[in-house]
């Protein structure tokens, strides 16, 4: 963990010897790699902003909940693949440098959203249709795994270390306007078309729009160098062979806190970025296309917060944030679900919802860093993506349907809260693990 987490410290200089980052080659590096996340988590979160509508056309029922459940447990069988696609676009960052992989991952998810706009229904083609669904959506989940690792990797290494939290926001906050700008599209064609065009051809148009989103990011991605800390082990011949292995040998425990740490940023992440819209819209009976578009507000308005969050982690440490934000949820996720579930107009909905979701950001802008921060260059790409992805999948993709299944098994709808409160009590305790150290270098 970096000197940041004493409170009043000034940015510290780079030791003799270390790789030299300066601001300008930081920020560059900060906005595309938010960029091509946003870009990324546009298209791996369309899907469930438009699960109402997809789930009739490809997982056709009499029971309207039966198709969302199931839709929704496609939208978590993309998080299986993050894993084994963490696995291989680590290695290959690790190995071929990060620029390389963080290029193949916005490439390769482009072209699977792309897929997933021209899939035939199951209407047109029987139980090939949600086969086809899952086959594409796990190919996103695979080239996903690659990609929030890899931004929080390049970012990190191309940061001062005084400065590593404000500039590893950009990384929750890309991926966290990825959801918003995915709200707002699907508000937008909501707004435009009818029912019926929706059901027809509309729902196809958010997931097209991400071809020229992915290209966008490629020529962003293309203009950046390598970081100093990747051509500096070049230089070194330091490169391991093996990287995935390695970091199994000797990092396993900072694999296992990045896991914890990943469960209680998607846990709570997941059910205001993807779940929340089924709930206002299916279990409060809210008008879609009013939903969609306060959820693009209030996304968008936690997402200010995040530079804001980076600065307090730099001020104050990493950990003092993510706490807060742990204990934030623990008190608040109750008393946060009871109020949509009471309130007559979408004003208060908004009001509460933003505070569920700045609690989020308290807990995104501190992890990314200290993600990096517990891994040395030869293995932190690897090392980061792996035990976020696993973390995803135990909290991340499986939030929605855990979370759409209490309420049907319950009959409350404030029963997510119970979810939310759990998996911040697993970063606490994993935050309980970590400790703050003074160097102001990433490790070596």
């Amino acid at each position: 963990m970096s000197s940041s987490e004493s409170a009043g410290s000034p940015p510290a200089v780079a030791a003799p010897g270390a790789p030299v980052r300066d601001r300008r080659t930081a920020l560059r590096a900060a906005v595309a790699g938010g960029v091509g996340t946003l870009i990324e988590y546009y298209a791996f979160s369309v899907y469930g902003f438009l699960a109402v509508v997809i789930a009739p056309l490809f997982f056709p029922s009499s029971n309207p909940a039966t198709s969302i459940l199931a839709t929704l447990a496609v939208f978590g069988s993309g998080y299986l693949m993050r894993p084994l696609g963490g696995i291989f676009f680590g290695r290959l960052g690790d190995r071929s440098g990060r620029k390389v992989a963080l290029v193949s991952t916005v490439v390769s998810m482009g072209l699977c959203c792309a897929l997933m706009g021209v899939l035939p229904t199951y209407p047109q083609v029987g139980i090939t249709a949600p086969i086809l669904l899952v086959i594409v959506r796990m190919a996103e989940g695979f080239s996903a795994g690659g990609e929030i690792g890899g931004s929080a990797t390049y970012i990190a290494e191309s940061s001062p270390s005084g400065l590593r939290g404000f500039f590893g926001a950009f990384t929750p906050t890309g991926s966290t306007l990825g959801f918003a700008v995915a709200a707002a599209v699907a508000g937008i064609v909501v707004g435009l078309l009818s029912p019926d065009q929706m059901s027809a051809w509309g729902w196809r148009v958010p997931f097209l729009l991400c071809i020229p989103l992915t290209l966008l990011c490629l020529w962003a991605r293309l203009k950046l160098e390598d970081t100093p800390d990747f051509r500096e082990m070049e230089a070194r011949s330091e490169v391991t062979r093996s990287p995935f292995v390695d970091v199994l040998r000797s990092n396993s425990g900072s694999v296992l806190k990045v896991i914890g740490l990943a469960v209680a940023t998607n846990g709570t992440g997941y059910v205001g970025l993807t779940y929340m819209n089924v709930y206002l819209i299916n279990d409060l009976g809210h008008d879609s296309q009013h939903v969609y578009w306060l959820s693009a507000a209030v996304i968008g308005l936690a997402c200010l917060s995040m530079p804001f969050m980076g600065m307090l982690t730099d001020r104050f440490g990493r950990l003092t944030v993510l706490t807060t934000g742990c204990v934030g949820y623990v008190l608040l996720a109750y008393p946060i679900l009871l109020a949509m579930s009471e309130a007559s107009g979408l004003l208060v909905v908004g009001l509460v919802y933003l505070v569920f979701m700045i609690l989020n950001a308290a807990l995104q802008v501190p992890a990314f860093p200290l993600f990096t921060e517990l891994f040395p260059r030869a293995v932190r790409y690897t090392g980061v993506s792996l035990g976020f992805n696993i973390g995803t999948i135990v909290a991340g993709g499986t939030a929605p349907y855990i979370a759409a299944q209490l309420v049907a098994s319950t009959g409350n709808p404030v029963s997510p809260a119970y979810w939310v409160m759990g998996v911040a009590v697993v970063g606490l305790l994993t935050a309980l693990t970590l400790r703050s150290t003074r160097s102001g270098e990433l490790p070596g």
